[in-house]
């Protein structure tokens, strides 16, 4: 099934007996496998609303990421949180998608400073699992349940309704970017030096680890500010190890893409682990998983690579935050929860939810238990 209005998904939505596996460009196949029939959401496309002076823009959910950031692009704006592509590193093909995006609150390096896919969302617009049209948030948007959520369907994967258009926030492009690379060895050090860093009053709006290259702390604003502040950090970050400044803007776009994708473990074996943690911890968690990682969000996010079948989960024991099986065999991920189990009382909050806006229980059931 493969609508072209949201009126014609709200009509199988509503007619559905069974199962549906939500598919928008097919890049993002985290989680349980669904069975059930598709509905293909690719071709609910086009940008229906773009305000630059606003800078607010409102896409329909099939819409090609691509499409609208070449549409920001135009008029030297972006979408700020940065999203990730995944493809490499699933090893898939197709687009990715704003619904997509949205779904999975897909978040990139610049998250430090700007915030989540969730922050830059406006408004939304779904179907439940009833093929009830619902809006809520944005300009003209008006709240009918009660509840949040904009914030509650980034990062609902497709479980509590199907997107239809999202409103998100944009922002200028800076005029100039500088990375400064620092010569430290080791989580403990970089952590050390991605926190001195973000603790400086430079904004910083980027802090990774990619062991064997360094620490890459990255800087943006206008070009006498960018080279203000990288002299600055590089006074402060000197202590951590040997510090070089990269200016080029393709060497430096370049880097964090590699960051934002997960470059590093694209096309190698074994299971993809993501981690959200507190930056202070993780040196101790990189340690016990004895693995090759990479870390983000001044090392509040580690990307772990585990041999195949192996549970992050199990090796670490109890730990402050989660952590999601990004990439594993169907088997693996029907024996160990890709996503990250609740606490008692955050599941029934999270049961009540998918009860009251999909009680047939038809939107990607199981995908995310």
């Amino acid at each position: 099934m493969k609508p072209e209005t949201e009126d014609e998904v709200a009509g199988i939505v509503a007619g559905a007996t069974g199962p549906l596996r939500i598919v928008g460009g097919g890049t993002r196949n985290v989680g349980r496998p669904v069975v059930g029939e598709v509905l293909d959401l690719s071709s609910l496309s086009g940008i229906s609303l773009y305000e630059p002076e606003a800078l607010t823009v409102v896409a329909r959910a099939g819409t090609r990421l691509a499409d609208l950031e070449a549409a920001l692009a135009k008029e030297g704006q972006r979408l700020a949180f940065e999203p990730a592509d995944w493809r490499g590193l699933l090893g898939l093909d197709g687009h990715p998608t704003v619904g997509g995006m949205v779904a999975a609150n897909v978040s990139g390096p610049r998250r430090v400073q700007a915030g989540a896919c969730r922050d830059a969302l406006l408004g939304v617009r779904f179907v439940d699992g009833t093929g009830a049209i619902v809006k809520n948030g944005g300009r003209v948007m008006k709240n009918v349940t009660g509840y949040d959520l904009v914030k509650l369907m980034a990062g609902s994967w497709g479980t509590l309704g199907v997107l239809t258009e999202v409103a998100l926030k944009v922002l200028p492009v800076p005029a100039a970017a500088a990375t400064l690379v620092v010569a430290a060895e080791g989580a403990t050090a970089a952590v050390a030096a991605m926190s001195a860093a973000l603790g400086s009053p430079h904004d910083v709006t980027g802090a990774a680890f990619l062991p064997g290259e360094g620490v890459l702390i990255r800087i943006e604003g206008f070009a006498a500010s960018v080279e203000y502040r990288a002299d600055k950090l590089e006074g402060l970050l000197v202590a951590h190890g040997p510090v070089r400044i990269e200016t080029d803007p393709d060497r430096v776009a370049d880097l964090w893409q590699r960051v934002a994708n997960v470059s590093l473990f694209a096309g190698k074996g074994g299971d993809v682990w993501r981690l959200s943690v507190r930056p202070s911890d993780a040196p101790a968690l990189v340690a016990a998983l004895a693995c090759e990682y990479m870390l983000d969000w001044g090392g509040g996010l580690i990307w772990a690579l585990l041999p195949e079948g192996e549970d992050a989960r199990a090796r670490l024991g109890s730990f402050k935050g989660h952590a999601t099986l990004i990439r594993a065999a169907e088997d693996t991920c029907a024996r160990i929860a890709p996503f990250h189990p609740e606490p008692p009382a955050l599941a029934k909050i999270s049961a009540d939810l998918r009860a009251r806006f999909d009680p047939k229980g038809i939107l990607n059931p199981g995908l995310m238990g």
